[in-house]
């Protein structure tokens, strides 16, 4: 059914070698409504699901908890999806104390990164005075991605100047070779008029799921296309009005299914089939929005189990409480941690860990004599 590409190929030379550098055409592309009917049942089950997501972040009374869980989750896979090595305590450690274990610090800031880059993004597009989804978003995004060691010569917040490649060691043997540098630009301008296009009537979801495509065959820069891509899915679900908060990352699907993934991207570029990469994109939609659901209602639950065992506790204080109350959004802690927040003398500071410890709520971190750690074990193993 689909043997024609979605672009085309231009000659290029790098470093000497001639290659194949594929030029993607403008979006939307032409499905016929046969072809589009195959998607009807996929579609209003992704829908469904996305709703039920919905709902369940609408029955949460602090959202932020699961906010602040969900977007570091996406930014440790989606930084081990480019061959990072950090654990989710390690990256909490850094960002509430300062301190980290067994992760690299280059590790840690890669997905912490990240994190800035996702919440700048949220900012903005969601600011009357913020930018759009748009270049200048992108290469804000990427600056921000980009900062600290590991990124320096990769050109942060710029557009590649040179060509670049996926896979092998050279243009000549690489799996995909992107559009030549000249005309990332002007496809990257093509792809933001169509974000912001009113006359499509595909269902935005599916609109999701081919500019996601697009971006990544665009390839616009010489690092992070990846991270960018996938944060990028996340910015239309709330651009598009398919989610009220962000909840959804789909990191996850594509990692655990990462040789379908590079399959389905594969063959639209080369036979043209939309089609079956929006029949992945929505089976990833439904198992993580479903995961999603189940997480926020999960953590709720911990949440309101282990308050109930702590006022249960025999010598839970008003400060315990007050600390507990913190912790979905501070799970790892530390003693000068825990007096800063609450304002409180070290004694009763230590004490309210102490309770919380006791509670079976708190457990250390590693075996440290001095700047102990302290995660909120039964909510971090849902998340883990």
């Amino acid at each position: 059914m689909y043997k024609q590409p979605t672009g085309r190929y231009l000659t290029t030379t790098v470093a000497g070698e001639s290659v194949e550098a594929f030029v993607p055409a403008p979006l939307p592309p032409r499905l016929t409504a046969k072809q589009l009917a195959t998607l009807t049942d996929p579609l209003r089950e992704a829908e469904a699901t996305l709703a039920r997501l919905d709902l369940a972040g609408e029955m949460i009374p602090s959202l932020d908890w699961f906010i602040y869980a969900f977007v570091r989750k996406e930014a440790l896979l989606s930084s081990e999806i480019e061959g990072t090595q950090a654990t989710l305590v390690d990256v909490l450690a850094w960002e509430q104390t300062d301190q980290h274990g067994t992760s690299s610090i280059e590790d840690i800031e890669e997905v912490t990164n990240y994190v800035a880059a996702v919440n700048h993004a949220f900012e903005q597009i969601r600011s009357t005075k913020g930018a759009p989804i748009s270049v200048r978003l992108f290469n804000e995004c990427h600056r921000l991605l980009m900062q600290g060691v590991r990124g320096a010569n990769k050109q942060p917040g710029e557009l590649r100047r040179s060509q670049n490649w996926v896979g092998g060691s050279r243009p000549g043997n690489a799996i995909f070779v992107p559009p030549p540098p000249e005309r990332v630009t002007h496809l990257l301008s093509d792809l933001e008029r169509y974000i912001h296009a009113d006359e499509d009537k595909l269902a935005p979801l599916l609109r999701v799921g081919l500019v996601h495509v697009q971006f990544e065959t665009i390839h616009p820069y010489l690092d992070g296309n990846g991270r960018l891509g996938r944060m990028l899915i996340a910015l239309l679900l709330d651009h598009w009005q398919l989610l009220t908060s962000p909840m959804l990352y789909l990191s996850l699907y594509f990692k655990q299914n990462q040789a379908a993934y590079y399959r389905a991207l594969s063959a639209v570029r080369t036979e043209g089939d939309w089609i079956g990469w929006l029949r992945y994109f929505l089976d990833g939609v439904c198992e993580i929005a479903a995961d999603a659901t189940r997480t926020a209602r999960g953590l709720y639950a911990r949440v309101n189990e282990d308050r109930k065992a702590l006022l249960s506790t025999r010598g839970a204080t008003v400060t315990a409480l007050q600390l507990f109350e913190l912790l979905p959004e501070h799970p790892v802690i530390s003693m000068p941690l825990v007096t800063r927040l609450l304002s409180t003398t070290k004694p009763t500071a230590g004490k309210a860990i102490d309770v919380l410890v006791s509670a079976g709520i708190l457990a250390e971190v590693g075996e440290r004599k001095r700047d102990r750690l302290y995660r909120y074990q039964n909510y971090l193993r849902l998340l883990e």
